[in-house]
């Protein structure tokens, strides 16, 4: 059975909890990527922020970006899968959290994001499909 380690994408970047929205942007330009993992001070993980939170959280309720901090998006605790599970159980945990994107952890170490393309690149294409459809209706 293949796990979560075998196709997520590894070294994940990390936001910082104080990192403006400006500043996290630029990250998500630079990375060619849709989300990032919040890390606090302590170097944990301490949420996710992605481009649709920064328009939805702060452009559209007319925040500035330039002082709206990643932590300040980062609710509740993070939804993450272990380096360790399979895909079916990122599958079942993207599906329950209508999420598309996991932070991989081993232990309490951020290893790594996971995402519906990484399942799709890897999987058979009614894997996928299930988890699209899934994801997509909820």
């Amino acid at each position: 059975m293949t796990t979560v380690r075998e196709i997520m994408t590894a070294g994940a970047e990390c936001a910082q909890s104080g990192d403006t929205l400006v500043v996290v942007a630029q990250k998500l330009r630079d990375l060619d990527v849709g989300a990032l993992p919040i890390c606090g001070e302590d170097g944990r993980l301490a949420g996710v922020v992605t481009d649709r939170d920064i328009v939805v959280k702060c452009l559209a309720e007319g925040g500035n970006p330039s002082e709206v901090t990643a932590g300040s998006l980062g609710e509740g605790k993070p939804v993450t899968i272990g380096a360790d599970d399979t895909i079916d159980e990122a599958i079942e945990t993207m599906t329950k959290h209508d999420v598309r994107r996991l932070p991989v952890i081993d232990g309490h170490d951020l290893v790594g994001m996971l995402s519906q393309a990484d399942i799709a690149r890897s999987q058979q294409s009614d894997d996928t499909g299930r988890l699209v459809e899934d994801i997509s209706t909820s």
